[in-house]
């Protein structure tokens, strides 16, 4: 039986390497994680930088409040 969509975009989640930028624990920094591809992209600009560090700053903002998860709009436009 062939697989769902969802099930192939789970596959394909699952293969991506996740990493924080700085390749640290997130519990340690209060980084976002996000594929290895896209924090080398990100890095790779100046706005891209600023975007990133906007991201971590929603993220230890919301981390600080208690909360798990953050929206901190890297992950924008991607079906959740």
């Amino acid at each position: 039986m062939p697989k769902a969509k969802s099930q192939k975009s789970l596959d394909k989640w699952t293969k991506q390497k996740w990493r924080t930028a700085s390749g640290k624990k997130s519990s340690k920094t209060g980084e976002v994680y996000a594929p290895a591809k896209t924090i080398a992209k990100l890095k790779s600009t100046a706005a891209g930088k600023k975007k990133l560090a906007a991201a971590n700053a929603k993220k230890r903002a919301a981390t600080k409040k208690g909360k798990q998860h953050a929206k901190h709009g890297l992950h924008k436009g991607k079906k959740r």
